[in-house]
């Protein structure tokens, strides 16, 4: 692969001409239930390959019944373990990808943002996760001056194909390939039970695919998320908002032919055999229930505790505000008339967060934290994240700007040589990981060392699971409780 850096400038034409990546073959519809979801739970398969290692064979192992896998040249394998391995073929016409990178982005939702800014202005765009979350823009594309992008020209002049071990070697297997497992497939400590399709994607590895219906998906997300001895009430409360963010999320992995992920990119969807009877009442209590604005399933952000204050989406993402995610104080009414606003003034901030507490969800063991980070392992983490290419040594970092929930939306970090880095948004934690939230104040406490005093744990907007859990106890309903973390939101059937 040939890869050259250039910061395209001018203004944008609407023309696509050079193709920016391999399309994927189109998944097969291998599920005869209803609303059923793409789910890639294994990607990247044979991505190894491509730079000339070996990879990893995909071993499937039944839970019963022998597995059945058909390859789009209808070879077929019944068995009770049956392994794929991975091939490169070398192209007779290599192909040729020229396109323009923008990113990466710390998540989908700020590639999102900017690929419908770049609709505005007629050009076409693709979000892929090759590694991190890119846009992706035709090569011969001129954007505008203020856009930094990377220009590359893609040489593939081999591809990764799949194949079974056989009695007599290697047996080559065709794309798409469908499989069936009639009690289950044992995959990670857990059971799924497909169906399922091995399936390539746009950056010339594979994913395996599970075909799940959304309610059956459920199973899978709601005890991982929330826990599974929460109140019904919360379970039921996350259901709906599981259900509705996958159906707002669906095009989040167009590229690669499948609607969602299994990982924290998307909702942590794993092991759907251990859901037990309550969960499955949550579940079926809510059946087919969302929450809509305007007609349309809403993005229902949640997290783990939101330290006491609602944030408004935009001081979580690069996105536009939205009515039902705005900045309150979360608590009983006669608690929160007694907080000083807005928290974007620092000393209101610093008494809210060290004095006494009652906001719901307070007995969460991250509600209020500390954190040191010294300058070596700032650097190191600025390195990961390619903020920066040379040695940087922090002696400096200061909150430029808080939105109104006190948490932080800029963060300035200087060298020592004079430099300075800008982190916004959900960079902050992109690149300070070990921050549970950006709800923080931070005071340097001896040369190279920082101690970050905070609250919450996540982006703080939406629903704070453990603020339901607390609501749920105190009795009441998963309406009351969406319409609390969610107002002027319609709780119904997707109209």
């Amino acid at each position: 692969m040939h890869f050259s850096n250039q910061v395209c400038t001018a203004n944008p034409r609407k023309v696509k001409s050079f193709a920016t990546h391999d399309a994927p073959s189109k998944t097969p519809s291998i599920s005869l239930e209803k609303n059923v979801l793409l789910v890639g739970i294994q990607p990247y398969l044979g991505k190894e390959i491509i730079n000339d290692n070996n990879s990893p064979s995909l071993r499937l192992i039944s839970n019963g019944r022998n597995l059945i896998l058909k390859d789009a040249n209808g070879v077929i394998r019944k068995a009770q373990e049956i392994n794929i391995g991975w091939r490169a073929k070398e192209l007779l016409n290599p192909k040729v990808f020229v396109r323009k990178t923008i990113g990466p982005f710390a998540s989908f939702e700020s590639a999102e943002r900017l690929a419908n800014d770049l609709k505005k202005q007629g050009i076409e765009s693709t979000i892929a996760h090759p590694l991190d979350w890119e846009v992706w823009v035709s090569g011969d594309i001129e954007l505008p001056l203020s856009m930094k992008s990377t220009y590359q020209k893609i040489k593939v002049a081999k591809t990764v194909l799949p194949y079974l071990y056989g009695n007599n070697g290697k047996i080559a297997l065709k794309g798409p390939i469908s499989l069936k497992a009639p009690d289950g497939l044992r995959w990670k400590k857990g059971i799924y039970l497909g169906p399922f399709s091995i399936q390539s994607d746009a950056y010339g590895s594979w994913t395996l695919v599970e075909h799940v219906p959304i309610e059956r998906y459920l199973h899978g997300v709601v005890p991982y998320e929330i826990g599974a001895s929460s109140p019904e009430a919360a379970l039921a409360a996350q259901a709906v908002l599981a259900r509705t963010w996958a159906l707002a999320n669906r095009h989040r992995f167009k590229v690669d032919g499948y609607n969602l992920c299994s990982d924290t990119q998307c909702q942590v969807y794993k092991d759907p055999s251990k859901v037990n009877q309550k969960i499955k009442r949550a579940i079926k209590k809510t059946a087919g229930k969302i929450l809509t604005w305007n007609n349309k399933p809403i993005n229902t952000v949640y997290h783990a505790t939101n330290g006491g204050v609602m944030a408004s989406v935009d001081e979580a993402w690069s996105i536009k505000q939205v009515p039902y995610l705005q900045v309150r104080v979360d608590g009983p009414k006669q608690w929160t008339r007694t907080v000083d606003l807005p928290l974007s003034n620092e000393n209101n901030l610093k008494s809210f967060l060290y004095s006494k507490s009652e906001a719901f969800g307070s007995d969460h063991p991250l509600f209020r934290w500390e954190k040191t980070i010294e300058s070596s392992q700032i650097s190191k983490q600025l390195n990961q994240a390619k903020k920066v290419s040379s040695p940087f040594y922090p002696n400096k970092i200061k909150v430029v700007t808080r939105g109104s929930s006190g948490r932080v939306t800029s963060l300035k970090i200087n060298g020592k040589t004079g430099s300075e880095i800008f982190l916004k948004l959900d960079d902050i934690r992109r690149v300070f990981r070990q921050l549970p939230s950006t709800l923080f104040v931070v005071k340097e406490i001896k040369e190279g060392k920082w101690l970050f005093s905070g609250g919450g744990f996540g982006h703080g907007a939406g629903m704070s699971q453990s603020g339901a859990i607390e609501l749920a106890k105190n009795g009441w309903t998963t309406k009351q409780i969406l319409s609390h973390y969610y107002p002027k939101t319609k709780y119904g059937f997707l109209p």
